[in-house]
């Protein structure tokens, strides 16, 4: 008898022992917000207000009290010469930040060569411009998703990522292969590309708890939707109720979200109570 109760007893204990060895994985948590608005564009042109509020809502929300600096991606300004584009370090610029390395709202440029070998680990957010509206290039997004790894460990470290409208809008736009957009998150290469007027965009409850309001989002132009959400949360729709932001804080995989550890503890205690009921009924017989 005792043999046979041990026998049934390992398999539950295992299974808790690997719920609860799986937490202290998940103590860290990183924020991301990735949206088809281009307000370092808007920020200089349009509704610029609004714009900024975006810049600066999205960045408060990413860096989550973290004062290190932003590394910021931009190596040209190549994208200008195709039209309906502007400097995005002017967009950054116009919403409050400043070039520097010291905390506070301060942002490091670096380029798509020195991305590739930069300590994310310094930063308090990656901050990646629009390619449609700003100076994102096709060199830039090739530098990001061959990052992409590096990028997932680093939001799971507690790290932050903003990233902007893309749409495929950029230069090189004709040469080699293309770079998947919004690859460096491989879960959101289902985003959509669509360029539309803001009029009707509208926040969703999760999106009101950003700071940003109905008017912040509306009254310029944006260039994608996001078909799925990787398990983040909707920030904004447009009038067709189609996703143009998307934000999260926790855990991510190439997959999407990765469960939250509340939703772990209830899944070991539930483990727990079903093992229990198991062996009240065996002792019982």
């Amino acid at each position: 008898m005792m043999k046979r109760r041990h026998c049934t007893r390992l398999p539950l204990q295992f299974l808790l022992t690997a719920v609860f060895l799986a937490l202290p994985a998940l103590s860290f948590a990183g924020n991301v917000f990735v949206s088809g608005h281009d307000p370092d564009f808007h920020a200089q042109s349009g509704n610029t207000t609004g714009a900024q509020h975006i810049i600066q809502d999205s960045l408060t929300f990413a860096r989550n009290g973290n004062t290190a600096p932003i590394l910021f991606l931009e190596s040209n300004t190549l994208n200008i010469g195709l039209g309906d584009h502007l400097d995005s370090v002017l967009g950054l610029q116009a919403s409050g930040y400043s070039a520097g390395n010291t905390p506070g709202n301060h942002y490091v440029e670096v380029n798509a060569t020195t991305f590739a070998t930069t300590n994310f680990s310094l930063f308090s957010a990656i901050l990646i411009p629009s390619d449609h509206g700003g100076t994102l290039t096709g060199n830039d997004l090739q530098a990001l998703n061959a990052r992409s790894a590096d990028i997932l460990s680093y939001i799971n470290a507690g790290g932050g990522l903003v990233a902007f409208a893309e749409d495929g809008f950029h230069t090189p736009a004709t040469v080699g292969p293309q770079p998947a957009l919004f690859g460096f998150l491989p879960f959101l290469v289902t985003s959509t590309a669509l360029s539309e007027a803001e009029n009707g965009n509208t926040l969703t409850p999760f999106g009101l708890t950003l700071g940003l309001t109905n008017p912040d989002i509306n009254g310029n132009f944006s260039h994608n939707i996001f078909t799925a959400t990787g398990g983040m949360n909707v920030v904004d729709t447009d009038s067709g109720h189609q996703i143009l932001s998307l934000a999260f804080s926790g855990q991510l995989t190439t997959g999407g979200v990765v469960p939250e550890p509340t939703s772990l503890l209830l899944m070991g205690s539930g483990l727990a109570t079903l093992g229990l009921w198991s062996l009240r009924r065996k002792s019982h017989s």
